[in-house]
């Protein structure tokens, strides 16, 4: 009766191995049974129905298989050691943008607190001008106080939301990384098995080469998948000022600082692209290096604001940029130079970008209309979703040196007519 490889028998060679029960050369192999066998095993009633080849034609056979199964498992090896790269990459990236959002938090409600007292102070002067009441002040600080306080159980709330989305995006993070590492511990381990297996003679390889390929086929198998963690703009920051309008500034477009594929309107507040560049001499202050152009409006102090339509715009840039900036002939600027928030629409799918250093927005939704804030004072410069009333995204503490101006960009057309077009929004007229 046949049986399966002993330990002697896996030592020899196809020529001396010989069955323990007929005492004759093992030649055959049984695919069904995974043993070898002899002439007469073959002929017994037990292998009669089963699929049996020779020793050697087996061997290459499984040999061929087990080098297919490593290539595999090697190339999952390489995902594996990748993904964890990735996830290991993502815990940094996330602690930094967690301490990112915690600032923004931090400057916006500083902000709408700095100008809410500014306008109460500056109310209470109005009154004050007109009839002394001594209870007035009091009255005009306890309500700053209670604005105070409220913007400060805002500010913690959110900063507690922020840190909790953190603290759960990180343990996930970790749960993934000693999964992927357990898989790659596992991966590096059979494909070293396997890598000696296929280096093995015939006899020797055919001993429990199927459980071999069962054993790595289950592991192949296994799901390879980064962490799905919670995108921190659900913890974008609510609500604009209302001082916003009281600062926004009548912003005008200056064509001398234009591309020359931009056409203006005659009111100088919208811009689009031509398809084809207008006539325009040479100008030292015109930007040539896209469809660039600058507000005429220069600040060097206080506070501005300015909103801007973006709807009919497929690919844009706002932002604030140096008036000394050098332009003609210039692609490349200190990061310093300008600030800068970009949107761009493919198919159906939105991506929003701010700069520097170049850096994803987590928004999916179409932006309408774009408010910009500038405090030249504290080095402060936001970007808002007039049409949601929502922060996008603030720098702060910024070093803004000499004079500002608004920043105003479309992408430049392929021959063919663009109908992009950007907007600058009048100031709101008090009702």
């Amino acid at each position: 009766m046949s049986k399966r490889l002993s330990p002697q028998v896996q030592n020899n060679t196809a020529d001396d191995a010989s069955c323990e029960a007929h005492l004759e050369a093992l030649q055959l192999f049984c695919d069904d049974d995974q043993i070898t066998l002899c002439s007469k095993c073959f002929q017994s009633q037990e292998h009669k129905h089963h699929v049996v080849y020779g020793v050697q034609e087996a061997a290459e056979y499984y040999r061929k298989l087990l080098h297919e199964m490593l290539n595999a498992l090697k190339e999952k090896l390489e995902v594996a050691k990748s993904i964890l790269a990735d996830e290991q990459e993502r815990m940094v990236m996330i602690q930094e943008e967690e301490q990112n959002f915690k600032g923004m938090i931090e400057s916006e409600y500083r902000t709408r607190f700095q100008l809410w007292s500014e306008e109460n102070d500056l109310n209470s002067r109005r009154l004050e001008a007109h009839m002394f009441d001594s209870n007035l002040r009091e009255a005009s600080l306890n309500q700053l106080t209670r604005f105070g306080t409220e913007l400060e159980e805002k500010s913690q709330e959110m900063l507690q939301r922020l840190n909790d989305l953190g603290r759960e995006n990180m343990n996930k993070l970790k749960e993934s990384e000693a999964r992927v590492s357990e898989q790659i511990s596992k991966l590096q381990s059979i494909t070293t098995e396997l890598e000696k297996k296929c280096g093995e003679s015939a006899f020797a390889l055919l001993q429990d080469a199927k459980h071999f390929l069962e054993r790595s086929e289950a592991l192949l198998l296994q799901c390879l998948e980064p962490a799905h963690i919670t995108e921190m703009n659900l913890c974008h920051i609510k609500g604009m000022s209302k001082m916003l309008r009281a600062l926004q500034r009548n912003i005008t477009l200056d064509p001398e600082t234009a591309h020359p594929c931009l056409v203006f309107s005659e009111d100088l507040r919208s811009v689009r692209c031509g398809s084809i560049q207008q006539d325009a001499p040479g100008n030292l202050g015109r930007f040539d290096f896209g469809a660039t152009v600058l507000g005429v409006e220069c600040f060097t102090s206080g506070r501005h604001y300015w909103e801007v339509d973006v709807e009919k715009a497929t690919k844009w840039q706002l932002g604030v940029c140096r008036d000394s900036i050098q332009m003609k002939g210039s692609r490349t600027s200190a990061p310093g130079d300008r600030v800068l928030l970009m949107g761009a629409k493919m198919g159906t799918n939105y991506t929003f970008w701010v700069f520097p250093p170049l850096k994803k927005v987590s928004l999916r939704k179409q932006i309408l209309k774009v408010g910009v804030f500038l405090d030249c004072k504290y080095g402060q410069i936001s970007f808002y979703n007039v049409t949601e009333q929502s922060l996008i995204y603030n720098f702060s503490n910024l070093t803004l040196q000499g004079a500002l101006k608004p920043m105003f960009s479309l992408c430049i057309p392929n021959g063919a007519m663009d109908l992009d077009s950007l907007t600058v929004c009048p100031p709101h007229i008090p009702s």
